[in-house]
């Protein structure tokens, strides 16, 4: 690993991307030469789309028009490249249906854009810190990369899908296995973490790199899209012995594709730096095997009413840990999370949700070791571990715990870019946010609109689902196509 980060140091990557989740691996596929073409013969079930696709099947995907492509479809998705995409590799997956997909992938190796793949962990980004025998929420077909479907994976390890969905350990190891299989390694550098991306001028790093690697940086794009300025990225990489050693890298195009697992939201009240106040479901799994927390321990709090925090609850209900639970909402919200699933495929969020609503303090339900304080929020978290909390109607509760679980929800870590990245955002006097204030992005290139250059993908672009990340890879792979003039005639 050492040395390839500083072989591409001196030899320029020409292009590079921070985070190495699925979408920094589905991105990096595309631009390894990898090509999707419609499959002659084949029958999409949305018949507009199929006219469109049948009008130039000689030309990949990656050429064509995506914005005409993806006009008119819709699904659970915002974003119409990501729609595209997922409905070519699934065309009726919404409707339980498993239509065959309708591209097929050409390796053009001439058409591969040099580049960098730099993550903190192995290839799978964040799928690796989370505990490995948590239920993924999206059916196991849906975490699939193109042209390896997960279920095929899966059946060589000789397992199938628990209600159709799998566990996150099997997720980290299929997209390790994934960059292995499709001969992606040599773009990947773990271990690497990235401290700033800042424009700088070309004429100043022209001392820095040498006269072939300039020639190759002018053979590589159009001469009328070459910039007088490019992008610095600094870094540390964890060395095979385990020292940090600086980076730098030039880049003429940076994508940010760090997902938002980093950076747990606090809820801002007194006394939440205290030791027993956590802000990741880890600690909960921690304190367990320690013996900290059990059967006869105080109550663990619970904060939030996402799904991290159902898998708290689920996790301290197994385990015979009592838990108070406490969230904003009405149970009945229809913003809630809860009253957006089939029941049927998540029986056990179907379950949380069933003792939120019947176990509230105010009158006791079926269920042992829970209550549930809808409406209510945290006023403060005390050092002798008392906890207090405030209803609607401003009434006050206080309840001695044993730790405090916050989760309610997660930030990106921009801290590397200006500003943290704030001056991308759709709202520029708001932090980035997945859900609330994604970075502002053109939906068919995904291109950064305040920063030429840069581009977002995944969640920093407001796509939190595999299934639709892969659809800004799309549309990222197709404009640096054409920017670097691999587009054929």
């Amino acid at each position: 690993k050492n040395c390839s980060i500083s072989r591409s140091i001196n030899s320029s990557p020409l292009f590079f991307f921070s985070g190495n989740g699925p979408s920094g691996i589905c991105l990096s596929y595309l631009l390894s030469g990898y090509t999707p073409y419609f499959k002659r013969h084949s029958l999409h079930p949305h018949p507009i789309l199929q006219r469109k696709l049948e009008e130039a099947p000689e030309v990949s995907v990656l050429d064509q028009d995506l914005e005409y492509l993806s006009e008119g479809l819709e699904g659970r998705s915002h974003s119409p490249v990501a729609l595209l995409f997922d409905t070519l590799q699934r065309p009726d997956t919404d409707f339980g249906g498993t239509a065959e997909s309708v591209l097929t992938w050409w390796h053009e190796p001439d058409r591969a854009i040099p580049h960098l793949v730099l993550g903190r962990n192995p290839p799978g980004g964040a799928w690796h810190s989370i505990e490995g025998s948590m239920v993924t929420l999206s059916k196991g077909e849906w975490m699939g990369l193109p042209d390896l479907p997960f279920k095929e994976w899966l059946k060589q390890k000789r397992r199938g899908l628990r209600n159709n969905r799998a566990t996150a350990e099997d997720i980290a190891q299929y997209y390790q296995h994934y960059v292995a299989k499709k001969g992606l390694q040599k773009n990947f550098n773990p271990g690497t973490v990235v401290t700033s991306v800042r424009k700088v001028s070309a004429e100043s790093i022209s001392n820095h790199i040498q006269k072939d690697l300039q020639e190759e940086i002018d053979s590589l794009w159009n001469s009328n899209e070459k910039s007088t300025e490019v992008f610095q990225v600094d870094g540390v990489f964890k060395t095979a012995e385990g020292d940090k050693e600086p980076f730098s890298i030039y880049a003429e195009n940076v994508v940010l594709a760090t997902g938002t697992y980093d950076n747990p939201t606090w809820l801002g009240v007194k006394g939440e730096n205290l030791s027993y106040v956590h802000h990741q479901l880890s600690a909960l799994e921690e304190a367990v095997k320690n013996n900290s927390v059990g059967i006869m321990s105080d109550p663990v709090l619970v904060v939030g009413a996402g799904l991290t925090a159902a898998d708290a609850i689920l996790f301290a209900h197994h385990c015979n840990i009592p838990v108070i639970h406490v969230f904003r909402r009405r149970v009945t919200d229809p913003g809630l999370i809860f009253n957006q699933l089939p029941k049927m495929m998540y029986p056990e969020y179907h379950k949380v949700h069933q003792m939120m609503k019947e176990q509230t303090a105010a009158c006791a339900g079926p269920y042992e070791c829970y209550i549930s304080l809808p409406e209510h929020h945290v006023l403060s978290f005390g050092k002798d571990k008392k906890c207090i909390f405030q209803d609607k109607n401003g009434c006050q509760k206080a309840y001695k715990i044993s730790m405090a679980l916050v989760l309610t929800g997660s930030n990106p870590n921009l801290s590397f870019l200006p500003n943290n990245g704030i001056d991308l955002a759709i709202d520029r006097d708001q932090p980035v946010n997945s859900k609330r204030n994604p970075i502002d992005v053109d939906p068919f290139t995904y291109e950064c609109t305040q920063e030429k250059g840069l581009y977002a993908l995944g969640p920093l672009a407001g796509d939190n689902f595999v299934r639709f990340v892969q659809g800004g890879a799309l549309a990222v792979a197709s404009s640096l196509l054409k920017k670097a003039n691999k587009n054929p005639p």
